[in-house]
Order: structure tokens, then C-alpha cells, then sequence
């Protein structure tokens, strides 16, 4: 069963028992396996004795809409469609044409639902989305977190460190993490047979095609074409494959080589984590299954120390404390607080600092086309940037110099951060997710703490330089690779292959 720390009442319409079928509203937590929310949706229709309905929707007018992001999300609905065929439920995946279109087609299906489940996400348009859809649909709403291994809501309060978070998370994960999703949430349940789904609906919003969902005629949408799809594709089936590949191959080193750009030994599951093709209790299944692991094995203290907690080897520990504490603490600050993308939102220290350095000289000053083109003097801003462009990422460590210079080569602060959040949204395909938010901010301040000696521009905001950066970490590989005037490679782990010409083309 669903634990209640994880459902949210979204509204306070009726259930309508003479309803046809339940709806489970598919718009963040996009995967058919280690899904509370999906859980909960069959959880319900087997009460009631109700067919479920699974309507997945991609909207055309989302800031920042592209063939990089469209083709990533429609990766995933065609696996889940696929994943899908042979249950008992009816899936109905729209793909909005125009903007506009899909407008109506919630509230048609949900005149004729017993209920309607959602998924729970507390950054980008979702929670206004969640909250609009709220006060029209006339049946009960619930919203389910499934977004990590502490319900997000559960602290009640925001942390103002990671260390305060990770405190708060030894002292009370590990009752959690008896929660876990079940990994098939179709295992056991004897729905009713999959409902025809009303015709009149179908005739005025069309489900997408097969083709569609592959990605053909994703050209002919009126979004942003000229951010290509990204060399890597999305679905759970990827996620678990890099999965997968990330344990067996890479994890053993995680903990001495995950900083240096040229040894790559992250994860790259954060774009899957943020457009919910894998869940973060499914990573951590893969860990306990390849080190032997139980919840029984979390020690008995709480001293917000990054390692020992777990009780698992140091690249576990490492990797996890960056899975559930940095992550989880984005999600949570997100969750309680509207203005998680305003600057205003700093902690005090910061905003004082920066304000009394806001009129400082800098020494250069860079447009956001010459930065978006990585035409800068700095040749590893220049390839961190252009990896985002390219590959949709920038490697971990590196987006945080990234972001340290583009506070130093803009005219304020305030527009570092217009930036830092135009560049991430538009190229990353982790950007509008709560962790992102948590890392562009802590360039700003936010989980920090003042640092000496204080500087021009920087005040006691922590500063960092490229020139330390390419002393300490290993970068030559990475230089080469990510060169503006180079040619991009696309062997990359998943990277799409590209597609046959016919004879006649």
C-alpha cells in the first residue's frame, strides 16, 4: 500500500463511485515500474473495481520546447506504450500538435472518472498545472510523490545545508526505506478489463501514433528546432541499461575518479531521474543487490557525516550522499517554498555580500550569445558549454565552474542567474528540475557558507577558477573532446543511431 506521507489531496471534489474508470494523469513520474503514483492508480481501481485509464500527455507550449526535449520524453512514451500493451489498462498518450489543442482533454476524461491520480513535482509549470486542473475537474485529485527515497513534504521545513539535511535524513530515512514502490505495480492485481476510451474524446484529441512516438514528424511541430535532440536516448529501458553499465563498470572508481572530467565516471541517470524514467529506489536496489545491502544496515547515528552512514564501500556512500542528499535537499526546498527560482530566495549572508559587491568592476564581460556559443577566452568554460549544447549535460563537477564564471562575466548578479537559468532550461536535459535549481543557486550561496578571503564581484561567496580547476583534475581528454572548433562525437553509451535513407531518398 501507498504510505499516506505520500499522497496529497489536490483538491476536495467527491470520489464519484459511478464512475467509469479511475485516470491516472501521467506528467512527471513518466515510467511504468517503482511508481507510487501508477501504484496508486491500480491500487484504487482494483478497490473500486474500475478500469484504469493512463493518460500520458506532451504539451507543445512548455518555455524552453525542443526537438532535444520532445524527443527525449516521447523516447519514453513509446516504451511506455510498448510496456504497456500487454496490461490490463488503456494508455492514451497525446502528443499536443499546436498550442492550445490539448486544452479540455483532462477535464473530458475525468467527467466520466471515478478518480484521478497525478504525480506530485514541486518545480517548473507542474505544481500550477496540478493546482489549475485542481479547481476545475469535478472528482477527488491525489497527488503522489514519487520523486525520491524521503517523501519530499515529510520534513515539514527547508535546510539551509547539506550537512543540516543529511542530519535530518540519518535520523529518519531509514524508516522510509521499508516504503519501497513495488517494482510491478500490475503484479497481483486483477483489474477490470482495459475501457474503450470514449470516442468523442478520441476524435477531437487523437492519440499519437506509433510513428510519432518514434519521432517522426517531431520536425513539423512548432517548438524550437534549433536545439537538436540529444545524442542519448530517454525511456526506462535506457535508464536501466546505463544503470546497468554505471554498477558494473563504473561505481567501483566512482569514489577517486567522479571529479575528473576525463575519466566520465558519473552515472549520467540525472536526465532520466528528472523526466522520471528510472526512480531513485530502483538505483538504490541495484546497489544493495551488487553489495549485499539491507535498510537494516544504516548506522545508528545521525551526525550529518558523509560517510559510514550507509555502511556501504566509499563509492557507494559518495554516490548516494549526491542521489539522496544533494538531490532529495533540492526537492525539499522546492516543495516548501514558491520563490525556489527568485533571487530573493538566497540565504541572508549571500544577498548581503552580493549586494555590497554588486557595483564591483569586472574585468570582463561576456553577452549571452558569446557565452552561449562558448566564445569566451577560457578554453574549459568554452567546452563545459559546449558539452551542454551538444550532449544535453555539462560533467558534474565542471557545471559548478561553469556557473562561477558566468557570475564573474556578467553585468550583476541578478542577470548571472537570468542566465545560468536560460542556458540550463533551454540545453540540459536535467534543467528545470529541482536539482538543478539547488546547483545553480549554490553558485549563489545557497547551501554554502561565507568564504575568505572576500574578493571583488564574489564577495565571501565561494570563488572558483579555471586555471585551479585544470591543475587539480584531468582534463586534457575532456578539452579536446568538447573543443568548440572540433566536431562533435556521438559515441556515446545509448547514442541514437541515425536513420537509413531509402533508396529514393
Amino acid at each position: 500500500m501507498v504510505p499516506r506521507s505520500r499522497i496529497r489531496d489536490a483538491n476536495q471534489a467527491p470520489l464519484r463511485p459511478v464512475g467509469e474508470f479511475v485516470l491516472y494523469w501521467m506528467i512527471a513520474t513518466r515510467r511504468t515500474r517503482w511508481n507510487f503514483a501508477l501504484e496508486k492508480a491500480v491500487e484504487e481501481a482494483k478497490r473500486l473495481g474500475k478500469p484504469l485509464v493512463i493518460l500520458e500527455a506532451l504539451r507543445i507550449d512548455y518555455p524552453g520546447a525542443s526537438d532535444r526535449l520532445h524527443r527525449f520524453v516521447l523516447d519514453g512514451m513509446a516504451e511506455n506504450a510498448r510496456a504497456l500493451r500487454t496490461k490490463s489498462v488503456a494508455y492514451y498518450p497525446y502528443v499536443e500538435p499546436e498550442p492550445g489543442a490539448g486544452k479540455g482533454l483532462l477535464e473530458a476524461l475525468a467527467g466520466r472518472a471515478a478518480l484521478v491520480v497525478t504525480d506530485d513535482f514541486p518545480a517548473f509549470r507542474l505544481p500550477r498545472m496540478v493546482a489549475a486542473a485542481a479547481t476545475r475537474l469535478p472528482v477527488r485529485l491525489l497527488a503522489v510523490d514519487s520523486n525520491g527515497l524521503l517523501p519530499m513534504r515529510a520534513a515539514g521545513r527547508t535546510f539551509p545545508t547539506a550537512f543540516a539535511f543529511r542530519r535530518y535524513v540519518q535520523a529518519g530515512l531509514a524508516a522510509h526505506l521499508q516504503e519501497s514502490p513495488r517494482e510491478d505495480p500490475f503484479r497481483g492485481a486483477a483489474l477490470a478489463g482495459p475501457p474503450a476510451l470514449p470516442r468523442e474524446v478520441t476524435r477531437r484529441w487523437p492519440p499519437a501514433p506509433a510513428p510519432l512516438l518514434a519521432g517522426e514528424g517531431v520536425e513539423r511541430l512548432p517548438i524550437d528546432h534549433r536545439v537538436p535532440a540529444a545524442p542519448v536516448r530517454g525511456g526506462s529501458r535506457e535508464a536501466r541499461a546505463l544503470l546497468d553499465r554505471f554498477l558494473s563498470e563504473r561505481l567501483a572508481h566512482y569514489h577517486e575518479q567522479r571529479n575528473h572530467p576525463d575519466r566520465d565516471a558519473t552515472s549520467g541517470l540525472s536526465p532520466y531521474l528528472h523526466f522520471g524514467h528510472v526512480s531513485a529506489h530502483e538505483i538504490l536496489a541495484g546497489i544493495a543487490k551488487q553489495e549485499s545491502w539491507s535498510p537494516e544496515k544504516t548506522a545508528r547515528r545521525h551526525d550529518g557525516k558523509r560517510e559510514g552512514w550507509w555502511n556501504l564501500s566509499p563509492s557507494a556512500e559518495g554516490f548516494l550522499d549526491q542521489l539522496v542528499t544533494w538531490r532529495e535537499l533540492g526537492y525539499n526546498f522546492c516543495a516548501h517554498r514558491d520563490d525556489y527560482d527568485d533571487y530573493a530566495s538566497l540565504p541572508p549572508w549571500a544577498l548581503d555580500t552580493l549586494t555590497r559587491h554588486g557595483g564591483d568592476r569586472r574585468e570582463r564581460l561576456y553577452t549571452l550569445d558569446t557565452l552561449e556559443t562558448a566564445r569566451t577566452h577560457d578554453p574549459l568554460w568554452n567546452a563545459a558549454q559546449t558539452q551542454l549544447v551538444r550532449e544535453g549535460r555539462i560533467h558534474n563537477y565542471l557545471r559548478m565552474l561553469w556557473g562561477k564564471k558566468i557570475l564573474e562575466w556578467t553585468p550583476s548578479h541578478r542577470e548571472a542567474l537570468a542566465v545560468m537559468i536560460a542556458l540550463n532550461d533551454r540545453y540540459a536535459l536535467d534543467g528545470r528540475d529541482p536539482n538543478s535549481y539547488s546547483g545553480i543557486f549554490w553558485i549563489l550561496g545557497r547551501y554554502d557558507r561565507p568564504w575568505g578571503p572576500e574578493r571583488p564581484v564574489f564577495g565571501t561567496v565561494r570563488y572558483m577558477s579555471s586555471d585551479n580547476t585544470r591543475r587539480k583534475l584531468q582534463v586534457k581528454e575532456y578539452l579536446a573532446r568538447y573543443d568548440p572548433d572540433r566536431p562533435a562525437e556521438t559515441a556515446l553509451p545509448g547514442a541514437r543511431k541515425p536513420r537509413r535513407r531509402s533508396r529514393g531518398g
